[in-house]
């Protein structure tokens, strides 16, 4: 069977190698992967992940028996609802269902209408009304969001009312997210462990993965500007089995159960993003795709073959599937380009040791090859080090090790990744 997988990063690198180790699978295609993932796949450069209507004839030219259509843009857009027309089964939600992602209004009204635990919030599409809330006196920190997708940075968090009147201003008149802010939701600040569960569901059954803990700012001590993530780790100790069953009764089957009542039932990959409060798991956000770096952490802890369980989903059988974990734990370290979240440099080639332990992965999501065949960044988050083992404390150990054999002019990383978990665990 010839595969194709939509997107170029290292959560499109980590789903690759996973589907690669079912026996059915002939070629995978990555549209259009990086330099890196040509290891493991043909890769597309030509045609971009939000090129829909080049994707589908592509698909369609090389007898593509199943996709996976893993950013948020292309579900967004509805890469999904073409593929089905053009009759290919695939991973992923609909448009309408991805919905929860691409509006964070449609996703916190959803929460409202159907009593699922989250943040108190007002909605906001006049910056007038909006600065004229704040001024009302509300409590700070506080959160604003642009309503729509904005590459996981359109979450500002004002420390006093000075800051909260420069994030609507940069958000909705600046538009610095485009009119992803032409809508904001302010919400009140949440306190607690964070939480990422990723779930695979077909509209009616669910199957939570192993949950993970990311790493969100740039600095050590959690310090600096917000990124895309420098790192996470799985399990997440915080996140206990009575948590996971009140997750469980009180979100995760109120949610499925809400998209199909809106007429929009969500299929594929719902990524949770909760916040473990004093008053019970509530949702910060729902993500309509793997987490990226959680995936890198994630998949190489699952069982079960990722291509039977995608398969199961899309057929709506994933109810008659058993998914299973490996015991033990992963650990990912994020490899950036300096400058990163900011204005980084390009062009930089990587040296990576080919000895590397068998426990070791390294997924490649900001890198291209040169036409001499020479690997060089292109991307602030260059590389993820993956390490798996029989504790966090092991994983994280030769996931460090193997990322400090690993160079590139300007290369930083963050040197406290699971220093939180393991805390937890010995709490």
């Amino acid at each position: 069977m010839n595969l194709l997988v939509i997107g170029g990063g290292g959560r499109e690198h980590a789903i690759i190698k996973k589907l690669k180790e079912n026996p059915t699978v002939e070629t995978i295609y990555a549209l259009p992967g990086n330099g890196g993932i040509a290891q493991d796949a043909v890769c597309v450069p030509s045609i971009g992940a939000k090129d829909i209507e080049k994707i589908v004839d592509f698909a369609k030219s090389h007898d593509t028996g199943f996709a996976v259509v893993a950013p948020d843009d292309p579900l967004a857009l509805g890469c999904v609802d073409r593929l089905h027309e053009a009759g290919i089964p695939c991973f992923g939600p609909e448009a309408k269902a991805a919905r929860i992602e691409a509006s964070k209004v449609f996703a916190k009204n959803l929460m409202k209408k159907y009593g699922i635990p989250t943040a108190r919030y007002e909605v906001f599409d006049d910056p007038a009304k909006a600065l004229a809330y704040l001024r009302g006196g509300v409590s700070f920190p506080i959160v604003v969001k642009a309503d729509g997708l904005a590459l996981g940075k359109g979450v500002l968090i004002p420390q006093n009312l000075q800051e909260a009147e420069a994030a609507v201003k940069s958000i909705m008149e600046d538009k610095a997210f485009g009119d992803s802010g032409n809508e904001i939701v302010i919400e009140e600040f949440l306190t607690g462990p964070e939480v990422s569960v990723l779930a695979f569901t077909d509209g009616t059954a669910i199957v939570p993965m192993v949950s993970s803990m990311d790493h969100k700012r740039a600095g050590d001590g959690d310090t600096g500007l917000n990124t895309g993530g420098m790192g996470t780790v799985a399990p997440n100790p915080c996140y206990t089995p009575e948590i996971a069953a009140a997750c469980m009764e009180t979100i995760f089957l109120p949610t499925l159960s809400a998209m199909r009542a809106e007429g929009c039932p969500f299929k594929g990959c719902l990524y949770f993003g909760l916040m473990l409060t004093p008053g019970g798991p509530k949702v910060i956000e729902y993500n309509c795709r793997f987490g990226d770096p959680e995936t890198q952490v994630v998949l190489p802890l699952l069982k079960t073959d990722l291509l039977t369980v995608m398969r199961a989903v899309e057929n709506e059988t994933l109810g008659d599937l058993t998914v299973e974990w490996h015991d033990g734990a992963a650990a990912c370290v994020i490899l950036a380009s300096g400058g990163y979240p900011g204005g980084y440099e390009k062009g930089r080639e990587i040296s990576i040791p080919g000895d590397l332990p068998a426990n070791v992965t390294v997924y490649h999501a900001g890198d291209m090859r040169t036409e001499d065949g020479k690997l060089v960044t292109s991307g602030g988050r260059v590389l993820g080090v993956t390490a798996a083992g029989d504790t966090l404390e092991a994983a994280l150990k030769d996931a460090y090790a193997a990322a400090g054999r690993i160079d590139f002019k300007g290369m930083y990383m963050r040197h406290d990744i699971g220093q939180r978990a393991l805390r937890a665990l010995e709490g």
